[in-house]
């Protein structure tokens, strides 16, 4: 009676064996045992081999997360961004989806993590980086492996990369940067990048305090070639708007109204002795001030900065207005002597052009060659009238010509600079408004 009942124990434990194997069964539940049990068949029992590609031709998605936009060095020409890179590939080795190929069903080991010291993975390189020039790497940053075999990784870093910067319409400029990635080792043959559903993702960024993000893209471009081997290359585009506000405050306005000090020195009266003096410090401003913004604009003469060149013009204006300080107070100290007759046409067509004839300088007097007595000239027929108006001018000093130079340059500087001024601030208006 014992024995048969052992018998039939027996039986039962082998039934519900059979029964636990049988495609109709439920596989295990998931346990650590399970996973190392998993881990041991994949990396071990199947010599797994981390320096074989999993494929004659294995094809890489890869995608971008950008996180922020570090810095902008335009005078450097580096852009400095945070973000990681999104690759995923098939490798069938670690698949466990088909339970006739393992020791057991692993169904419900949905996914595996392991790192690069166990697992293949592509070797990539960002080719543009000023800061180091090496295969992306991280052994800190975990592989998710699901059933089928595909792997996605995620290593993250802070790209420095080279970006030639477009200097034309400082400080309202506008940059496009590129970050390019490409395959060190395997060539086109062995590994290819496609990009993923969307090349750059900006779910998690975060904005710049001095730049706007306009577009991020990708643009597949041609295959590297090295050494008459082509490789397979990627690149990511990232186009920025430098906010106008800070500059404007800080650059723009203080250049405009230091131009409109300029013509200012032609105002002060020449016996003030202050003349020279106050020009020669408006220009050691402006050349300061050239300085300055000069250390933030790149060395380079492939485009060259408008505001640099109303600068140099301002400059150019400047060094000018001393020179004709200068001519101006050496003609007041001249004195009462009269001028030549060839500045006196002179004087007289800048007093035509800026006073009408009217100015205090250029006044006219009777001729005292021509004396009529009022009460007779009023009694004789207006044909017969002597022509008491004849008129000579006042012969002109050199301390009333200086006068009409002050006033003169300071009509031409005034309208040089207004003008200069107009013209390249609606240059920048309308480019930027154009963005």
């Amino acid at each position: 009676m014992i024995g048969r009942i052992i018998k039939l124990y027996i039986l039962f434990c082998l039934a519900l064996s059979v029964y636990s194997q049988s495609p109709g069964g439920s596989p295990p539940t998931y346990s650590r045992s399970l996973e190392t049990a998993l881990r041991t068949e994949l990396f071990t029992t199947n010599t797994y081999s981390v320096l074989q590609r999993p494929e004659d031709r294995t094809r890489v998605k890869v995608s971008m997360t950008l996180l922020t936009v570090n810095d902008m060095d335009i005078k450097n020409q580096i852009m400095s961004v945070s973000g990681y890179f999104s690759l995923s590939w098939l490798d069938d080795r670690l698949s466990w989806t088909n339970t006739s190929a393992t020791s057991q069903d692993y169904t419900n080991v949905r996914f595996l993590f392991s790192t690069e010291t166990y697992v293949w993975k592509p070797a990539l390189i960002v080719e543009n980086s000023v800061d180091s020039i090496s295969v992306i790497t991280d052994k800190n940053i975990p592989m998710r492996i699901n059933p089928i075999g595909n792997i996605e990784w995620n290593p993250t870093g802070i790209y420095l990369v080279s970006c030639s910067s477009d200097i034309t319409y400082y400080p309202l400029d506008q940059q496009t940067c590129t970050i390019k990635l490409t395959t060190w080792g395997y060539t086109n043959n062995e590994i290819f990048l496609v990009y993923d559903t969307k090349p750059i993702e900006l779910g998690f960024y975060s904005e710049n305090g001095e730049w706007v993000l306009v577009s991020a893209s990708g643009e597949q471009v041609q295959d590297k070639s090295r050494g008459g081997q082509s490789f397979s290359s990627l690149s990511f585009s990232i186009t920025l708007r430098r906010r106008p506000l800070f500059h404007a405050l800080n650059t723009i306005l203080p250049v405009v109204l230091m131009a409109f000090l300029i013509p200012m020195v032609y105002r002060l009266p020449v016996d003030s002795g202050e003349k020279i003096g106050y020009s020669l410090t408006v220009l050691l401003a402006y050349a300061v001030y050239l300085t300055l913004i000069s250390d933030n604009i790149p060395s380079t003469s492939v485009s060259v900065c408008y505001l640099t060149v109303y600068l140099v013009i301002v400059l150019g204006l400047g060094v000018l207005s001393v020179v004709f300080v200068i001519l101006v107070i050496s003609t007041f100290h001249l004195g009462d002597k009269p001028i030549s007759s060839c500045l006196g046409a002179i004087g007289r067509l800048i007093a035509r052009i800026i006073c009408n004839d009217k100015c205090s300088c250029c006044h006219k007097k009777q001729n005292p060659d021509t004396v009529t007595p009022i009460t007779e000239s009023k009694k004789l027929p207006a044909e017969m009238q002597l022509e008491d108006d004849e008129t000579t001018e006042t012969p002109m000093t050199y301390q009333a010509f200086s006068v009409l130079l002050d006033r003169f340059f300071f009509f031409v500087y005034l309208t040089i600079v207004t003008v200069t001024t107009f013209l390249f601030s609606l240059l920048g208006f309308v480019h930027f408004a154009s963005l």
